[in-house]
């Protein structure tokens, strides 16, 4: 299964400091469709990850394929995934599951729980990204959970929310930011 394509920033950065710039798009489908409404869901402080069931086995794989899984992310994985539910509920259909592992010496993930554990953010079934409504219908099946929602608004909402800062849906601690995605998805002329 593929890789998890490169989620792009909405702003352009100045080169010199890295902070966005204001008002500069960085690309000029944002600036067409900033009107329009978006999903914000919450971005979890992880490690990118990959379950891949073929309809014969289930495996679990980083960001790339090269990518290392922390042994106690492998062990949580592989009791949230075991082959006789892809068996069970999804015999036919192969998929790709990406999300986030997180927990204890993941990243900063340790403040979402005690434990190490796997929060869900698409499902790609052959060639078809799923709707919003269908990933969740697809996590719900297999018992995983999603990312948090937090709001529905425009790419302007988004930002202010970012500059402004806001609590994570998982405690009493800032969020690490937001992933924004259309009602609607829609790529660019370069097919990203």
């Amino acid at each position: 299964m593929i890789e998890y394509p490169k989620i792009e920033t909405l702003l352009n950065r100045d080169e010199k400091t890295f902070k966005v710039i204001l008002g500069e798009w960085r690309l000029p489908e944002f600036a067409y469709l900033k009107d329009l409404p978006w999903l914000f869901t919450e971005k979890v402080d992880g490690t990118n990850i990959r379950v891949i069931w073929d309809g014969q086995t289930v495996r679990f794989e980083g960001k790339t394929d090269k990518a290392k899984i922390p042994k106690p992310l492998l062990v949580a994985l592989k009791a949230l995934f075991p082959l006789e539910k892809f068996q069970s509920l999804y015999p036919e259909t192969p998929m790709c599951i990406y999300g986030e592992g997180y927990g204890p010496g993941i990243q900063s993930g340790g403040k979402y729980r005690p434990n190490v554990g796997f929060v869900a953010f698409d499902v790609r079934i052959g060639e078809l990204w799923l709707q919003w409504n269908d990933v969740a219908d697809v996590l719900n099946h297999l018992g995983v959970d999603r990312v948090p929602l937090i709001e529905i608004g425009t790419l302007e909402r988004a930002i202010e929310l970012v500059s402004s800062g806001f609590k994570s849906t998982w405690g009493d601690f800032p969020a690490e930011g937001l992933v924004v995605r259309p009602m609607v998805d829609l790529l660019t002329r370069r097919h990203e």
